[in-house]
């Protein structure tokens, strides 16, 4: 059996002043690097946990506490990836908005459909984001916005091809990532509908542990919280 352990990043300041962030490139508040500590410090309690990759997206936010859980673990020796397929879900137009201000224009009900359901884009941004982290990629996969079910079709590849098959070979994993992008995987894993989704809430910084079989089935799930 393996473990894969799922950390979403530390609070952020867009986290802290409510707005929609998606790809937008943001850093940790004292508050995030706080919590992204103590990620570390719950990881160190999990029992035979010994992961031989650590995987991240190409924003700060999840980078940062990626490396500072690595150090709390005394694993930054370890190998990470980082790539955008793991990058937060893209909000388009929302991208800087209050969430509060957007339920004021767009109204409640279609401002919770953006942000839980399954299949809801919200407004695309004018132009495909650019920026030099993203250069080498293929330009006709880059978004302007996206539903959770387009965010999990792009996160899945990089799952299957470079996190399954470590953990069919019984290597632990250690992904630090996303809300957003966090829900479309673990709505893959656990096989949640479509309606219950709409109800999966990832907390900043309390690491999920989940104990896999040799088929990848999920023998146990515990959310490790101070």
């Amino acid at each position: 059996m393996a473990k894969l352990v799922l950390v979403r990043h530390g609070e952020s300041v867009a986290n802290a002043a409510n707005v929609y962030t998606g790809w937008n490139d943001v850093p940790l508040t004292k508050k995030g690097e706080q919590q992204a500590k103590k990620a570390g410090e719950l990881i160190n309690t999990i029992s035979d946990f010994a992961p031989t990759h650590i995987h991240t997206s190409v924003l700060s936010r999840a980078i940062v506490t990626a490396n500072i859980v690595a150090e709390t673990c005394n694993l930054l020796w370890l190998p990470m990836t980082k790539t955008w397929r793991l990058n937060e879900r893209h909000y388009g137009a929302l991208r800087g908005l209050n969430k509060d201000t957007s339920r004021k224009v767009f109204g409640v009900e279609q401002v919770l459909l953006w942000r839980r359901s399954f299949d809801s884009v919200p407004p695309k941004q004018g132009s495909p984001v650019i920026d030099r982290r993203y250069k080498l990629c293929d330009q006709h996969l880059m978004p302007r916005a996206e539903s959770l079910h387009q965010t999990q079709k792009r996160l899945m590849p990089y799952y299957y091809d470079h996190i399954a098959s470590r953990l069919l070979n019984g290597e632990d994993q250690l992904i630090v990532a996303h809300g957003s992008s966090l829900r479309a995987l673990i709505k893959k894993l656990e096989n949640i509908n479509n309606h219950d989704i709409v109800n999966l809430e990832v907390p900043n910084a309390e690491p999920i542990v989940y104990t896999m079989d040799e088929q990848l089935n999920i023998v146990k799930k515990e959310i490790l919280r101070s």
